[in-house]
């Protein structure tokens, strides 16, 4: 006598049950014992198994294994013991589909097939293991994904773009697993009936296709990771990239707002990253002093005098003296057209030379130094300077740059030369005093 007719047997004698309830009265209670003992299998499981997994994990102090954890993947995997239990008692006390009454069903596309107490166990459970499979896999891409972040190799490629198309191709093959598992058909059925959606598709999903290819391509040639400096008016964004994810990127604005991209914006319109200035070392200054035309002049020779004091300007001084003639050009104090002379922008502009020569915090070589007259204007004459910072801090870089421009500006005094500025209610406030 076998396990199902035993159980029918001692309920017919000691719950006086009538003979054609025996089955469903078995299925009951095979039923309730299978699910007691699969809860039985998860309690123990997650609570002696999982505690001493955690705190072995705990003890070794590994990332992977912090990961693993923040991830809860051992806790997903918990949940495989119990439908292990379920499949091999639900085998146990179902095996002998001829003493368990079946339901016939038709269907012209599913075909013919009888319903046991066994066929739907099954099926629930091969459910439910691509589900957990799924949820597991989720978890090792994760754990992944942290590994790399935390390496320096994520400063180069980031890929959480393409993890999260990773994440996207396995759950589409795990609904069709589960489709493959309801309609009882193989999965190769459904992935051979893609091919004649794909046009379908393509026109429904647009734009999250557009996206995911445009967040492979960024990630791929490495056009924006995480914590680049880019720039893109159209959508707003000025600060630092803090996340690259498949079909959008986040900036975190400089005023600390929040500005998301679309991934193919990308792609498809023009952007400004700053990475090459950081990866440098160096950050540029490119300003200018406008120079008032009128306060230009040749040097004299009490001017020369006055200006061969400052000790940045000697060797200049010298060696442009011992060119044109120290005399020569200067008559009676007085410089003449008829020889070689010296200019008060001229000197100026050597003296900038020699004084961003003289800065601590300048790229002297590797990176472009230059000191230029702009063609002049109606706003006078331009005296550019073009150097490298050392320091790519911003707020460091403004204040080397502001100590710079504000001892320039203050030393054209020296030089009898004055900045160009358009006029302002205090202008005119006194020349109208001094026409009083």
């Amino acid at each position: 006598m076998d396990l199902k007719n035993k159980i029918s047997q001692l309920l017919l004698d000691y719950l006086d049950i009538k003979a054609e309830y025996a089955s469903l009265a078995f299925l009951t209670v095979a039923m309730l014992v299978i699910l007691l003992m699969a809860w039985i299998s998860n309690f123990l499981v997650k609570r002696f198994v999982l505690n001493f997994i955690r705190s072995l994990t705990e003890k070794t102090k590994t990332k992977t294994g912090k990961y693993l954890l923040e991830e809860k993947f051992f806790h997903r995997l918990a949940h495989l013991a119990p439908v292990f239990v379920i499949s091999a008692l639900s085998s146990l006390c179902f095996s002998d589909p001829s003493k368990i009454d079946a339901v016939e069903v038709e269907a012209s596309e599913i075909g013919s097939f009888a319903l046991t107490p066994l066929s739907i166990i099954d099926t629930m459970v091969s459910l439910y293991l691509v589900f957990i499979g799924l949820w597991v896999i989720d978890a090792i891409i994760n754990t992944c994904l942290k590994l790399y972040q935390h390496s320096k190799l994520s400063n180069q490629l980031p890929l959480k773009g393409i993890s999260q198309a990773i994440k996207i191709v396995i759950n589409a093959s795990g609904l069709i697993f589960i489709l493959s598992i309801l309609l009882d058909k193989s999965p190769l059925y459904f992935f051979s009936g893609l091919g004649a959606l794909t046009a379908v598709l393509l026109l429904v999903f647009k734009d999250a296709i557009l996206g995911l290819v445009a967040g492979i391509q960024l990630s791929v040639n490495n056009m924006v990771r995480h914590g680049d400096w880019i720039e893109m008016p159209k959508y707003g964004a000025d600060g630092d990239v803090i996340e690259v994810s498949l079909t959008t990127v986040k900036v975190q604005n400089f005023d600390k707002t929040i500005t998301s991209i679309p991934a193919h914006a990308l792609v498809a319109d023009a952007f400004k990253n700053w990475r090459g200035m950081s990866e440098s070392g160096g950050r540029r200054i490119k300003r200018s002093i406008s120079i008032d035309i009128s306060s230009i002049s040749f040097l004299d020779s009490a001017k020369l005098n006055e200006l061969r004091k400052i000790e940045l300007l000697q060797e200049y001084l010298s060696a442009k003296l011992e060119d044109i003639g120290e005399t020569q050009g200067v008559q009676n104090g007085k410089s003449s057209l008829n020889q070689r002379n010296l200019t008060n922008i001229g000197t100026f502009r050597a003296y900038c030379l020699a004084y961003l020569k003289a800065h601590p915090s300048i790229y002297k070589e590797g990176m472009t130094f230059l000191v230029r007259q702009l063609a002049p204007t109606e706003k006078g004459v331009a005296i550019e300077i073009y150097v490298f910072v050392k320091d790519t801090r911003w707020v460091y870089y403004e204040g080397i740059q502001g100590d710079i421009f504000d001892h320039l500006l203050a030393s054209l005094k020296t030089f009898d030369l004055r900045a160009f500025q358009l006029p302002s209610d205090s202008s005119f406030q006194s020349i109208a005093t001094t026409t009083v």
